[in-house]
């Protein structure tokens, strides 16, 4: 194995480590009961900020984790890293712009540009494009949040490499029985208030 294996195998193993303890803290969030009680659990967004701080550091030496870089799980283990970082409205930014030009050269999965840029545009107050993100309704089910042409949504998730919109609802709503994460009676004050407060509305 040369250098540039070895050096390739090392930033995946860290990508992917950091990506399992992101879900092994939310894991135990959900099973003590805190995840969701005051919004952004302090605990989560504290794994987030350094795991995004890590990426930030590897992508200005390397670039962004491709997969000829770090293989496919470390790449999905990057992108997981900076879907997490919501609480910086700039690097989830930058991210994107990266991933968009990787994706164009085929070097990561299209789905992740998709993700990332329905997760921006949600909390930028617009609609999203794929479908991807998702809120409890009145009755605690998960709904995806209001999608611009929806007609069309299910073609264009089917080009990314998504399942269809219906699909993923089944799923969002059986890991939601599973998990039973209590929603707080005031859950749309306060994250109206984060996304003012961290700068992705003014």
């Amino acid at each position: 194995m040369n250098s540039q294996q070895c050096m390739n195998e090392v930033l995946s193993c860290e990508l992917v480590a950091m990506a399992d303890e992101d879900f092994a803290v939310r894991d135990e969030l959900v099973a003590d009961g805190s995840l969701a009680i005051h919004g952004y659990h302090p605990r989560m967004e504290a794994v987030h900020k350094k795991n995004a701080a890590r990426l930030a550091a590897i992508i200005e030496q390397h670039g962004w984790p491709i997969i000829s870089l770090v293989g496919e799980k470390g790449a999905w283990a990057a992108w997981l890293i900076a879907q997490h970082d919501i609480g910086e409205p700039a690097f989830m930014r930058q991210c994107l712009a990266l991933l968009k030009r990787a994706a164009e050269n085929k070097e990561i999965e299209p789905w992740q540009v998709a993700m990332m840029e329905d997760r921006i545009r949600i909390f930028e107050g617009k609609q999203q494009v794929y479908g991807t993100q998702f809120e409890p309704n009145a009755q605690g089910e998960f709904v995806p949040y209001p999608i611009e042409d929806l007609a069309g949504v299910n073609e264009r998730r089917l080009e990314v490499g998504l399942n269809t919109l219906e699909e993923r609802a089944a799923e969002m709503n059986a890991q939601r029985a599973s998990e039973n994460v209590p929603m707080p009676p005031d859950a749309e004050t306060q994250y109206l208030k984060w996304v003012y407060a961290v700068g992705w509305r003014s």
